[in-house]
């Protein structure tokens, strides 16, 4: 039987994660999070939707670092070598977190929907566990979780082994699922040339307008 969640999370008790360590192979090995969308960088638009729902953030990214870090927020590489895919960059993020739970959603994803937290955490209180996915209504979305800072031990031993696979991670400790089937687009993600063109033609120009300061730089300041 699944154990049922520590504490039920709430935003004081969870940092966010923004997944940004990926080669970009598709996109001709750009880094994805820094390609501009519609005015801003793809990260920014990330960390625009998520600050508002967590305590504080961290981007996980294996190039660039510095580029990163002018977003203000702490920058986190992978420990495992070569590009080991996103759960190497949440294992990397669960090291480096001070919450119990950690937030996690890719770089290249600028629509990911604003109760993602809520949504996930009422999918944990549900469903008991210690980690709770999206569910677009087709398929899992395994790289927007809510983990639990006490899986580490057992996602650092998966990678170790060789395993890469988010899925069959989230499989294997049946993880809970949220339910987003009425906000599927919202996972959206960028991954070629043609995509980042055709998601850029659907964006509001609302978007080139002048931005109000994320709640992490307000506190920040």
């Amino acid at each position: 039987m699944t154990p049922l969640a520590p504490t039920a999370p709430d935003p004081a008790s969870v940092t966010g994660v923004i997944l940004a360590g990926g080669r970009g192979a598709r996109m001709g090995g750009r880094d994805k999070g820094l390609v501009d969308l519609a005015g801003q960088p793809m990260v920014r638009w990330v960390m625009d939707r998520l600050s508002p729902q967590v305590d504080t953030l961290i981007i996980s990214a294996n190039r660039h670092a510095d580029a990163y870090a002018s977003f203000g927020a702490p920058v986190v590489a992978d420990t495992q070598p070569g590009f080991a895919g996103p759960l190497a960059g949440i294992a990397a993020a669960l090291g480096a977190a001070a919450t119990p739970w950690i937030l996690t959603a890719p770089c290249d994803c600028p629509q990911l929907p604003n109760d993602l937290l809520q949504r996930l955490s009422q999918a944990l209180q549900a469903q008991g566990g210690r980690l709770a996915i999206a569910h677009d209504g087709e398929r899992p979305q395994p790289v927007f979780a809510l983990v639990h800072q006490s899986l580490l031990p057992d996602l650092e031993g998966f990678l170790s082994a060789g395993e890469r696979k988010a899925r069959i991670w989230c499989q294997r400790h049946h993880a809970a699922l949220a339910d987003f089937s009425h906000c599927a687009r919202a996972f959206t993600n960028i991954n070629t040339p043609q995509e980042h063109r055709s998601l850029a033609a659907t964006l509001p120009a609302a978007a080139h307008s002048p931005r109000m300061p994320t709640p992490l730089e307000d506190r920040a300041s």
